[in-house]
């Protein structure tokens, strides 16, 4: 007589993306905390972008290296640790400064701690969601389209409560809030997902480098992901530009200041939101190719050029609505691709390296923003951004291995 299968349970996906949210919430609300921080007390830009470099760095390495980790002692301890180290480096900051203790000097290790590990922390919780998804029963494409909207709803609450909480206490204690998402995060995840995580693969029979190797040999293989990581390590690049430097310089300049930073980011966002919960419903009844080549061509070019051009704030904040509705059905369609195309025992070490990739121009958007911005000025630095954006979006559409993002693979074991 064979064995029913599993009861259903919404418990460990819910769980994993109320963990998501709250993480993601206080990285984007510190994502304008900070640069908004050294920007005002420094009134460099250029130190600003060090710091961000100094912060997104960690986080790109740390993604590569834990991997493996992942794979080895399962998404829950990582993500955990990483979630309360990332905490109690975020609640430093604002006690020194109260105490009139913060120098660059100090916040640069701090940013670099909180960058280290909160790299790993969001890389566990996105190797929980094909489980998780599988756990309650739905579409891979609906548990990646729920964890795209939980991001873009983050991506609206952090920007908007960032907004408010900076414009009524500063830059420096706006970080306290963050370190107490991070805390949630971690006590979430510690009451919802099993504490005993199966192994995909078993045992590993191989050591810690090996693994490391495998999963990058594996994604030098696959030409499609490999095309996607490339194209989004660009993308990255200009976004972190843009939000980290041209954007807060933008607000500065116009004198519109962080409450508009916030509006602007959190329509964005919203929109985003929208888009990704229709994701959740209806991407796996979608041709994947022309949905992601159009949301990254509305989604890309056309937020650098409004805030070029010296635009009214409603037109600003109408093109970014308009983005917005745009990026939403990226990243579940990415997620999908990836859970699709890698081994459940690789899902760790694969999944790291894609995002390590991805994320590997980021630590230089600051630097490159503020630099653009030293040598041209605001106005022809946004243009140029603009301008690569649109290239990097559109000629990987040409390249023939893109055509297989509608085609689904049977999943490979080893």
């Amino acid at each position: 007589m064979a064995a029913e299968p599993p009861a259903r349970s919404w418990r460990g996906l819910v769980g994993v993306l109320s963990a998501q949210a709250v993480a993601w919430t206080g990285t984007r609300l510190s994502a304008i905390a900070l640069p908004w921080f050294v920007l005002t007390t420094t009134g460099s830009a250029a130190q600003t972008g060090v710091v961000v470099f100094a912060e997104l760095t960690p986080y790109v390495i740390a993604q590569v290296i834990s991997g493996p980790l992942i794979d080895h002692v399962g998404p829950r301890r990582i993500s955990i640790v990483g979630d309360l180290v990332s905490m109690g480096a975020a609640a430093v900051i604002p006690l020194l400064y109260a105490a009139d203790a913060m120098s660059l000097g100090l916040l640069l290790p701090l940013v670099a701690v909180i960058g280290a590990f909160r790299g790993p922390a969001d890389a566990s919780k996105g190797v929980f969601i094909p489980a998780m998804t599988e756990a309650a029963r739905v579409p891979l494409e609906r548990g990646t389209g729920l964890s795209g909207t939980i991001e873009r709803l983050a991506s609206t609450v952090g920007p908007a409560v960032a907004g408010v909480v900076v414009a009524a206490v500063g830059g420096a204690y706006a970080l306290a809030v963050t370190a107490s998402l991070f805390g949630l995060g971690a006590a979430i995840i510690t009451a919802t997902t099993p504490r005993r995580e199966p192994s995909p693969g078993g045992e590993p029979t191989e050591g810690y480098l090996a693994r490391l190797r495998s999963g990058a040999d594996f994604l030098r293989k696959e030409r499609l992901l490999r095309s996607i990581a490339g194209m989004v390590a660009v993308t990255n690049l200009l976004d972190a530009a843009w939000g980290s430097i041209l954007l807060p310089v933008w607000a500065r300049e116009s004198g519109q200041g962080p409450a508009t930073i916030g509006l602007v980011v959190g329509v964005m966002s919203g929109f985003s939101a929208l888009s990704s919960l229709a994701a959740a419903a209806i991407a796996h009844r979608l041709p994947r190719r022309p949905i992601y080549l159009v949301g990254f061509f509305i989604g890309g070019a056309p937020r650098f050029v409004v805030l070029a051009l010296e635009t009214p704030t409603w037109v600003v904040i109408g093109v970014y609505a308009v983005s917005g509705l745009g990026t939403g059905f990226l990243n579940p369609i990415i997620g999908a691709i990836q859970f699709e195309r890698v081994p459940p025992e690789m899902y760790g070490r694969v999944r790291t390296m894609v995002v390590a990739v991805a994320w590997s121009g980021m630590p230089f958007g600051g630097v490159v923003g503020g630099g653009l911005i030293a040598l041209a000025g605001l106005s022809p630095a946004l243009l140029i951004c603009g301008a690569v954006y649109l290239i990097t979006t559109t000629l990987p559409g040409l390249q023939k291995e893109w055509s297989e993002m509608d085609r689904k693979r049977r999943r490979v074991t080893r």
